[in-house]
């Protein structure tokens, strides 16, 4: 059986070929030394050329290690190449950055404070940023751990959900469910993001957007997760949510941690748990959204505890604890760029624009299945996919039963349409990456990065990681 999984992003970067013609003076690679763009060195009887400036200890041994060329500032220069740098020498320790000068020993500095307006600035450029961060918000774990069904402290927007779905509603929707999935931990999940279900105003109808939330996210569990036995008494589209872990799957498994032994800055960013005999951890689809592979983990596990070691060490837990429908709910609000998110597709923040239009893209249901699994279900001028068609039965029939009406216009398939591209109103940029100047700081890119524009601190890190020569000062306190 298809188990849908988050994809990372990857980068699609056009490096650039530097030609000057080397100075005078011919070098070997020093790991005390950072190298301006352009710079030959030789290193264990080879040849290496700086794409852009090196900070100290980049060794270009890392070509040979890492997955991806953008993962190392180092690439091989064609054998017999003179070494050497065009226009500067290597910096020795002390001054700082690229092209600076300096007292030895007294490093470049920027303010905390200008770091911030930076960001501000950056994100400014994107209105739909702000939206984004407001949609995604998270509520701190005690609060959410202390709901209950019926509690009449419960937040506001499990209060409407539990309006709509209640728990008997529930057993009758998902008869067959395993043990592990709980109307209270359905009723967590909705409360560790505040904006499903949320309020809105007028003329906006919450307990209307409410409704086809849930037909919309009760119809993806019912084909990612569903039985699909059509011999038995209970409807298909009442069979979701018996998988927890992916079919053949268990805890001893080993597989989908092919990357975890990797040296990039993934497994720095994400780092994969181990087992107790040493091998890795294993990050198979686990919970209503299948959650797969450790890039996907490791941000789940963060936007949880704000820790992302949490998941990565015990996996089970999307399994085993009410994360196995707050990973669905994750998977709703948060966008994966150049898609919008569901949450905003279904509350109308997402609007189409003239390249969603000419591609298909339209407000509807079918949207919702181009962002969960659209490369494999949508497309094609023939009949719908056979799982694309499992859906829209499943929504009808999931709408018929939560009161949500479905307009004859409304695009329920996704066939003959096109897959998201740069140029849809979901293109936001949501990650930092090195800007590649001589300027402490980082840019927004659409592609996945360790360090999230969504997540508060983020840049500031983004610009440590990038320029680790560079002094921070705090001036933001008195």
């Amino acid at each position: 059986m298809k188990r849908t999984r988050q994809r990372m992003a990857r980068p699609a970067l056009a490096m650039l070929a530097l030609a000057a013609a080397p100075s005078a003076w011919a070098l070997d690679y020093d790991p005390a030394m950072a190298y301006p763009a352009g710079c030959v060195v030789g290193w264990q009887q080879a040849t290496y050329r700086a794409k852009w400036w090196t900070p100290p200890g980049h060794s270009p041994g890392a070509v040979d290690t890492v997955a991806n060329p953008w993962d190392t500032s180092w690439e091989r220069a064609a054998p017999g190449t003179p070494t050497g740098c065009p226009g500067e020498p290597p910096v020795p320790p002390g001054p700082g950055g690229p092209g600076e000068g300096g007292d030895p020993g007294e490093p470049r500095k920027v303010l905390l404070s200008k770091l911030l307006d930076d960001e501000a600035a950056l994100a400014a450029a994107y209105p739909m940023m702000g939206a984004v961060r407001a949609s995604i918000r998270t509520l701190d774990n005690p609060t959410v751990e202390a709901v209950q069904p019926g509690r009449p402290q419960n937040p506001a927007n499990v209060r409407r959900v539990e309006s709509i779905v209640d728990g008997a509603a529930f057993d009758y929707l998902f008869p067959l469910r395993a043990a592990e999935y709980t109307y209270e931990g359905f009723l967590k999940g909705i409360a560790k993001f505040p904006a499903v279900c949320a309020a809105y105003a007028a003329p906006k109808d919450a307990d209307a957007i409410c409704r086809k939330t849930l037909a919309t996210m009760f119809a993806h569990f019912a084909q990612e997760t569903g039985g699909h036995e059509a011999w038995r008494p209970e409807e298909e589209y009442r069979q979701g949510l018996v998988y927890v872990r992916e079919m053949g799957m268990d805890e001893s498994s080993d597989s989908y941690n092919g990357g975890c032994g990797d040296v990039n800055w993934a497994t720095v960013a994400w780092p994969c748990g181990r087992k107790p005999d040493g091998s890795f951890k294993s990050y198979f689809g686990r919970g209503a959204k299948q959650l797969s592979y450790h890039y996907n983990y490791g941000p789940f596990s963060d936007a949880m505890y704000g820790d992302v070691t949490m998941l990565l060490d015990a996996p089970e837990r999307v399994a085993d604890t009410w994360l196995n429908l707050g990973s669905a709910v994750f998977f709703h609000a948060y966008p994966q760029p150049p898609k919008p998110s569901m949450l905003h597709v279904i509350d109308g923040t997402w609007q189409p624009n003239a390249a969603d239009i000419a591609d298909g893209r339209t407000p509807g249901f079918g949207v919702t299945t181009m962002i969960i699994n659209g490369g494999v279900e949508c497309g094609g001028t023939g009949p719908e996919h056979a799982a694309s068609a499992n859906r829209i039965t499943y929504y009808r029939a999931f709408a018929a039963r939560l009161g949500v009406p479905v307009d004859a216009s409304e695009k329920l398939g996704c066939r003959q349409m096109k897959e998201f591209t740069e140029a849809s109103t979901g293109a936001l940029p949501i990650y930092w990456e090195n800007n590649w100047t001589d300027e402490p700081g980082c840019k927004l890119v659409g592609y996945q990065t360790a360090h999230s524009a969504l997540k508060p601190g983020d840049y500031v890190q983004c610009v440590r990681t990038a320029f680790p020569e560079v002094e921070i000062v705090d001036d933001t306190q008195g």
